[in-house]
């Protein structure tokens, strides 16, 4: 057990270095969740909970993003409106949904890590503004691809 528990801070910052680290000023700018120009959309993807916590999950935008998400971290992509495909993969799973953004609208996904048969997965799922941005001011932003 002692070993177990010596090796957790070597695991909590292996998730630390799953993508780089935003500045501290887009990070606090982030959790402001200002709005988009009217013509424009935002949106949040973040990942928390502790399944999976020293395997990054990896994430992509159509069209916008691509990053690898740790524990506790999130990304915000600004863009056009319209509907934005949001796919994640960790191990051999796989998941997708498409999320429509309005003009002048901002949308929250959670990603998350899922245990599998066969190896990890993970799931895409829409949630609340009040949700995304509970869990997002207590996460750190990343920068993306």
């Amino acid at each position: 057990m002692r070993r177990v528990l010596s090796l957790l801070p070597l695991m909590v910052l292996a998730a630390c270095a799953a993508s780089p680290t935003a500045s501290p000023q887009l990070n606090q700018e982030g959790k402001q969740f200002l709005q988009p120009s009217p013509d424009r959309g935002a949106l949040y993807v973040y990942r928390e909970g502790w399944m999976g916590i020293a395997r990054p999950v990896d994430v992509v935008v159509a069209g916008g993003a691509q990053a690898r998400l740790g524990h506790n971290t999130y990304l915000r992509v600004d863009g056009p409106p319209g509907p934005l495909e949001v796919a994640c993969k960790a191990g051999d799973g796989t998941s997708t949904r498409q999320i429509d953004v309005q003009p002048g609208q901002t949308r929250y996904v959670a990603v998350s890590m899922s245990a599998g048969l066969w190896g990890p997965g993970c799931e895409v799922a829409e949630v609340s503004p009040d949700q995304g941005q509970s869990a997002i001011r207590g996460a750190r932003r990343i920068e993306w691809q």
